[in-house]
């Protein structure tokens, strides 16, 4: 979102990038960490007090500061949906606080940005948001636009996978890496029958608890290596755009290294838990949901809360330096102001340029972020007549297993997701490009993705003609690459924060790289500053 668009005063980085919604990945920390974990995110500096202090969708609105009297001037750096959750947060709960928020950019949102062109809605990153975390529907809810919430059609609530140059259903009851109905699994074309009964076998295969493990590992050692290429790994890529070799199972996937550890077996697992759920009440809303006018929307009702005067885009950060205990200098490309004084910062940028602006203040922590990698992604969005598809196009989308050799990750069905994402009569569909595994691609110019897009679509979905809308989106360093060590690393990067007063991170290279896991990382360092700013003696409202 453009600053102008809601508040000329303000001068509008980092964006802090969201990506496909997942269970992200929770650390544990080490023996004698002087801070505690809530949902995977170190909750406090405070050894004493934090356990008031944590997460808690209904109540965190209601956290009020004991010393409201005192004003300290807290700078955020970065407008993604971190930044702005943090930004946000830091109001609710520490309303007498001095708030800037700092983006590079002209625009807010980081990779949440939704383009409305020619009666499309095309959207530049992730177009949803998992609901079973609840922050992201709560935050929502905070910010007045809880009844703009759309949920997915739930008839059409189907994805596919590529096998041999065709799309197959993925079988029902497949939660990413997890069968929960092996008579669907054994009815489905997708693995030959030796690959089914070495999936079937997976309830004999003795857990092992080694310190880290590679998600190929885990599911090949698991179901064995069919069904891990077929279907774990294009599930799993088409999220993290990852390679499976390098990716850490207990940062990315821990629910299932639990499931493992607990049951002894991922279908025992998975199958207990589905009927678990399936005993409990309705659910309120379905799995997915987005913001009837795109995911933008949270932003731009964000940055609306946001008193005037708090955002400044254009206002690139070159450095930070600490200028005493307890008090920082952060540095701006401007001559018209070159530096602020804070008493607080909130760094809700990517890891890697994190790193730079704390270089001067921390070489050791600085040295931790350079080593998180990103992989590189493009997206291209087309718009087609519906006549121009030959496909029914009954389903979400499709992913693409590496096996396959084809040069696109996964295609989300836009318009059979959501409705109003496409004009009456015509279909929008998204084309994802590059990841880890084929970085290379996001090199080629223009012209030369917009045709492998159409030419994969053409194959796969039988379409005729050329796009009526197309849209091109690249993120070079879009995605972090949780590698397997990412949790100790991420716990060092922590431990190293907490060692400086005044000073927390945000955003998804650490602990989740969905939208509900960004907007906790801005809202638990909202908290962790507020704690600093006051002490840790924190009452509720």
């Amino acid at each position: 979102m453009r600053c102008s668009k809601f508040l000329a005063s303000q001068r509008c980085s980092y964006g802090t990038l969201a990506g496909s919604d997942t269970q992200g990945g929770a650390g544990r920390p080490a023996p004698g960490d002087r801070y505690i974990e809530y949902e995977g995110w170190p909750k406090s500096r405070y050894a004493e007090g934090a356990e008031d202090f944590g997460f808690c969708s209904e109540k965190t609105e209601h956290l009020v500061s004991t010393e409201s009297n005192n004003t300290h001037q807290i700078v955020v750096i970065g407008g993604g949906i971190s930044g702005l959750a943090a930004a946000h947060h830091l109001r609710e709960i520490a309303p007498q606080q001095d708030v800037v928020l700092l983006e590079a950019t002209d625009r807010l949102g980081g990779v949440l940005e939704t383009t409305h062109e020619s009666g499309f809605l095309a959207e530049g990153g992730a177009d949803n948001f998992i609901t079973n975390r609840t922050s992201a529907i709560d935050l929502c809810r905070r910010v007045g636009i809880e009844n703009e919430l759309f949920n997915t059609y739930q008839a059409r609530r189907r994805v596919d996978v590529v096998c041999r140059g065709r799309l197959e259903p993925i079988p029902e009851g497949f939660v990413v890496m997890a069968p929960t109905r092996l008579g669907a699994m054994l009815r489905s074309g997708i693995l030959s029958w030796p690959g089914k009964m070495r999936m079937a076998a997976e309830r004999f295969v003795r857990s092992r608890t080694p310190d880290d493990e590679s998600l190929a590992s885990f599911a090949t050692r698991r179901f064995g290596r069919e069904m891990y290429e077929r279907l774990v790994q294009p599930l799993v890529g088409g999220i993290y755009t990852a390679d499976p070799d390098k990716l850490s199972v207990r940062a990315a996937m821990p629910r299932f290294v639990e499931m493992e550890a607990t049951y002894g077996s991922l279908i025992r697992g998975a199958k207990l838990e589905r009927d678990s759920r399936t005993s409990d009440s309705g659910a309120r809303y379905s799995l997915f949901m987005a913001p009837r006018t795109g995911v933008s929307r949270l932003v731009e009702a964000l940055a609306e809360r946001l008193p005037p005067g708090t955002v400044r885009c254009n206002a690139p950060v070159e450095r930070i330096e600490k200028v005493d205990e307890g008090r920082w200098r952060v540095f701006l490309r401007d001559p018209q102001q070159s530096s602020i004084d804070a008493d607080a910062v909130v760094v809700a940028v990517p890891a890697c340029a994190a790193a730079a602006l704390l270089a001067s203040v921390d070489r050791d922590l600085a040295g931790s972020l350079e080593r998180i990698e990103y992989a590189p992604c493009v997206i291209v969005s087309l718009g087609f007549r519906r006549e121009q598809i030959g496909h029914p196009l009954n389903g979400f989308g499709f992913v693409v297993p590496n096996v396959e050799g084809r040069r696109i990750l996964s295609a989300s069905f836009s318009s059979m997701k959501y409705p109003e994402r496409a004009p009456e009569g015509c279909e929008l569909i998204r084309v994802f490009i590059g990841g880890a595994c084929q970085a290379e691609l996001t090199e080629l110019d223009d012209a030369t993705l917009r045709q492998i897009a159409i030419d994969e679509l053409s194959d796969l979905l039988a379409v005729n003609g050329p796009p009526i809308f197309e849209r091109i989106t690249r993120w070079p360093r879009s995605m972090p690459q949780y590698h397997v060590g990412h949790l100790n690393l991420v716990d060092h990067v922590a431990r190293r924060v907490a060692s400086h007063r005044g000073l927390a991170l945000a955003g998804n290279a650490y602990r989740g790289v969905g939208i509900p896991q960004c907007i906790e990382s801005g809202e638990w360092a909202a908290e962790e500053i507020a704690r600093d700013m006051v002490g840790p003696e924190v009452r509720r409202d």
